[in-house]
């Protein structure tokens, strides 16, 4: 028999998104993703109940799986519908709605995953040339940009969504909110000074609004857009030689490579780079891709 029907599921799903938001700070992203997937779990579980399908918990699960192919998702979709569904019966067992989790023994879709594109120690140095030699109020914000993305793995919306607030460099630290949720980062000692001279200099070079609080400022003394810095990278790497597929993400995965290559657990690079799921994390057990 069914451990219990949609309707009811829907009532723990939305306790489980308040308890994402509320108490684990999840991302507003996240939230919804969880919500798209889990209801649309809900939905299935309601049209085979209507259709008088008692299926086994185990059977019936099998059965959503059969449903998203049936669909056409990919692999990678499928398997994070999955993923979602297995962390939502892990909160209903941890709350004492259910004696264990229904999900434990399914086996998600095998996804194979690239691994990432990194960049080498030579070759960031090679991108960060090309801003050292210009003289430019932007260039010298460029260049900083690069190497705090390079030494944090943050998101290109991460970076540019900095305020003056987010740093503390007598600690070291920068904050960052991802949505809702929140993780403080370390930064080295040259990356400190680097920040620390934007700031008394490079910075009130294109500040205009003293009320102006992003840290990151484009030429007309706003903050700087994603979309902006994502083809201000662009068009460095391609002036550095390092064709067209050096992104933003680019650093972000170079930085993640680099922290496992020095001894970092997946679990605390979950944490730095704010992934909601560990299984995002997993790929940077893969070799480089150049």
């Amino acid at each position: 028999m069914l451990w219990y029907n949609g309707n009811s599921m829907k009532q723990d799903i939305a306790a489980f998104l308040d308890y994402l938001a509320r108490t684990r700070g999840s991302s507003q992203n996240t939230v919804s993703a969880y919500n798209n997937d889990l209801n649309q779990l809900a939905d299935f579980i309601m049209s085979e109940q209507a259709r008088g399908i008692l299926s086994s918990q185990e059977e019936l699960l099998m059965a959503y799986l059969v449903h998203l192919k049936g669909k056409g998702y990919s692999p990678a979709t499928s398997a994070r519908k999955v993923a979602s569904a297995r962390s939502f019966f892990k909160y209903l067992v941890e709350t004492g709605k259910l004696k264990e989790n229904p999900i434990r023994n399914l086996i998600s879709p095998h996804v194979n995953k690239k691994a990432p594109r990194v960049l080498t120690s030579a070759e960031f140095r090679q991108l960060l040339s090309v801003p050292q030699l210009l003289s430019t109020p932007e260039a010298r914000r460029d260049v900083v940009m690069l190497q705090v993305l390079y030494a944090t793995g943050l998101r290109a919306s991460e970076i540019v969504s900095l305020q003056m607030t987010d740093l503390n460099l007598d600690r070291a630290t920068l904050s960052c909110r991802h949505g809702n949720s929140h993780r403080q980062l370390r930064l080295t000692r040259d990356v400190c000074e680097l920040i620390r001279e934007y700031v008394s200099n490079g910075r009130l070079d294109l500040l205009y609004d003293e009320r102006e609080t992003a840290l990151f400022l484009n030429r007309r003394g706003h903050r700087l857009t994603r979309q902006g810095f994502w083809q201000i990278v662009k068009n460095y790497a391609s002036r550095a030689g390092l064709g067209d597929r050096v992104t933003p993400h680019t650093l972000r995965h170079s930085f993640a490579v680099r922290e496992m290559q020095n001894g970092a657990d997946l679990r605390s690079l979950q944490q730095a780079l704010g992934h909601a799921y560990i299984s995002s994390t997993r790929v940077y057990r893969q070799p480089l891709s150049a």
